[in-house]
């Protein structure tokens, strides 16, 4: 077998790779950022629901957390696909960047949702229950006392999120897409172009990288100031 030749990376579309990167970042950032809104209210419901918690109600909990677990265990590329109609009624398409989001939303939701449920989790109880022997209300301890207490765990949790989504981006590329995924797909596996490949696997690599040391640098700085 011949190896791989350096110079084909002159022939790689740098303008096209330069959009399909911008694409990326734009599924990144509208995804989580709809992940966050949405997932933490989730991650907090489940948490005070829980037995044996703030406000437990087992039979909600047991109901959510069943879905959570249903969507978690659903591949991401057969979500995809199941949420074409979904997509189609929302956004009006189920191609491109507008029609990725939709699926990345839902599919990453219940991921960070369950992480935030974790992360609150392990606050001390003591805190918690010294608030409420200063009778603060539950709004006020969600807000005062929980997040506070948990925010170096909810960067984290939004890290491995946004690190996570990153690969659901690539795969949204199966159904057209758009970024690095889609062009891998189209160029890098259907038309047998190694070189557009290698490129976006190592951009995937850098963003994977830069999301990941960020991440950590603003859990330190949220512990130790």
């Amino acid at each position: 077998m011949s190896g791989f030749d350096p110079s084909l990376l002159l022939t790689v579309d740098w303008p096209e790779i330069g959009t399909a990167t911008l694409d990326t970042l734009t599924m990144l950032g509208v995804s989580l950022l709809f992940t966050i809104v949405f997932g933490l209210p989730l991650g907090v419901l489940l948490y005070i629901s829980a037995p044996g918690q703030l406000r437990a109600r087992p039979r909600l909990y047991a109901v959510m957390s069943f879905l959570v677990n249903v969507l978690r265990s659903l591949p991401f590329v057969i979500l995809l696909i199941v949420l074409i109609p979904l997509t189609l009624l929302l956004v009006g398409t189920s191609i491109g960047v507008a029609g990725a989001i939709v699926p990345l939303v839902v599919g990453a939701i219940p991921f960070f949702g369950r992480l935030v449920e974790n992360v609150l989790r392990e606050v001390d109880r003591g805190v918690i229950e010294a608030s409420q022997s200063m009778g603060a209300k539950l709004p006020q301890i969600v807000f005062k006392v929980l997040l506070p207490e948990a925010m170096p765990g909810l960067i984290g949790a939004a890290t491995v999120t946004a690190v996570a989504l990153v690969g659901y981006t690539a795969m949204s590329g199966v159904i057209g897409g758009g970024g690095l995924g889609d062009l891998a797909i189209r160029y890098g596996y259907q038309r047998f172009q190694t070189e557009v490949m290698i490129v976006t696997v190592a951009l995937l690599l850098v963003l994977v990288q830069a999301l990941q040391t960020a991440g950590d640098a603003l859990v330190r700085r949220c512990r130790f100031g």
